[in-house]
């Protein structure tokens, strides 16, 4: 607290003047002051906000990375099963194309087979028929030469 000093009608008007030209400059600092601090929340709740978007912002990303990359996981075992099928699928085409290739390479050994047994066949009844028509021939022969010895 301060003194003031007396004088003839109460205290120096200049001492008064002077302490409240300094209260004055105090409670404007105080009001400059509480203005700059004000300013300087604002701007920290400005701050605070915007941290705290860019903080969703950023749980949104990772969020949207976490599900990217279970993606990708879910697409490259996709892939490899897909995979697994086709070689699979190969490997059971491959062998019906073989046991295709076998049963028509057997099928075509007993056509060919066959096919001789009937070639032979008909060796054999050509031979038959050229027999018997020779035989024919020879006693139709034998009747002609025996015409020839009857006297008509």
């Amino acid at each position: 607290m301060e003194k003031f000093n007396r004088t003839l009608r109460g205290y120096d008007p200049e001492e008064v003047n002077a302490f409240l030209d300094n209260v004055i400059n105090q409670v404007e600092n105080m009001i400059n002051e509480m203005k700059e601090k004000d300013q300087k929340i604002i701007e920290l709740q400005a701050c605070a906000n915007e941290n705290r978007m860019l903080k969703e912002k950023l749980a949104h990303y990772e969020r949207i990375e976490e599900s990217l990359n279970k993606t990708i996981i879910m697409a490259q075992q996709t892939s490899e099963q897909v995979k697994m099928a086709a070689h699979k699928d190969s490997e059971t085409i491959l062998e019906d194309a073989k046991n295709n290739a076998n049963r028509i390479v057997n099928e075509a050994l007993l056509r060919a087979e066959k096919t001789d047994e009937e070639a032979a066949l008909l060796k054999r009844n050509i031979k038959i028929f050229k027999k018997r028509i020779r035989d024919i021939i020879e006693t139709q022969l034998e009747v002609v030469g025996e015409m020839d010895t009857i006297e008509l």
